[in-house]
């Protein structure tokens, strides 16, 4: 069993956090946020990981201070309390694992089965938040390791429910 210390959250930011308003959107500045996901990762941070709280990002190098920027003025990490350090971005879905397993991430929340697919395996906890980003069709074999949630609360009720 895993003490409350050694676990790290892993939280996607467009689809989870930004609402995706669409894939060839190039501005998430007028988006607005997830409902529920400021709260809920204040909530997490301030009642289990603390510290240990990471945004992991796939998006290309260009849109990097865009998700930076919405995060300020939406002032995220003031409102988390998660690190503004701990942002980590990559460019292709799959390095998502990598990023995860330098960072020892033990929970990771997406909106993408296919992310989540290439973590079975490194990280124990896997939630899905599915978005308007994709069906599930082409990887739903992975269903079976992944908690499939509709809604924030129910990450936290999962999450901050006694062991």
């Amino acid at each position: 069993m895993t003490t409350h210390e050694s676990q790290v959250l892993g939280v996607d930011i467009g689809g989870v956090i930004i609402d995706r308003v669409s894939e060839d959107d190039q501005s998430y500045i007028e988006a607005a946020a997830v409902d529920g996901a400021f709260e809920a990762i204040a909530r997490l941070v301030q009642q289990r990981f603390r510290e240990h709280v990471w945004l992991v990002s796939r998006c290309e190098e260009s849109r990097e201070p865009v998700l930076l920027e919405w995060l300020a003025q939406h002032d995220f990490f003031g409102s988390t309390g998660v690190s503004r350090q701990h942002v980590r971005f990559c460019r292709q879905r799959h390095d998502k694992a990598t990023i995860c397993q330098q960072l020892g991430m033990t929970h990771f929340i997406d909106d993408r089965l296919e992310v989540l697919s290439h973590l079975v395996g490194t990280v124990p906890h896997l939630y899905l938040l599915p978005s308007r980003a994709e069906g599930m069709d082409r990887f739903h074999q992975f269903l079976p390791h992944v908690h499939l949630v509709r809604r924030w609360s129910e990450i936290v009720d999962a999450m901050l429910r006694p062991q």
